[in-house]
């Protein structure tokens, strides 16, 4: 089983991806493309995931 404290930190990192990314886009110093726009959404939906995850196992394991 993963560590909470990685998927924790995994999935905060994916979030900030999925914030950055976007805003790299708005301020246009990478193109706007559909496939950038998915991944970007992808990636912050897949890192609030893993965050919950991480989040519900530190919680289970802090209860002992």
């Amino acid at each position: 089983m993963m560590n909470a404290r990685f998927l924790l930190s995994f999935g905060v990192i994916l979030m900030m991806g999925g914030i950055v990314l976007p805003f790299l886009m708005i301020i246009k110093l990478i193109e706007a493309t559909f496939f950038l726009s998915f991944l970007s959404w992808g990636i912050s939906t897949l890192g609030l995931a893993f965050g919950t995850v991480g989040f519900t196992l530190w919680n289970r394991n802090n209860k002992r």
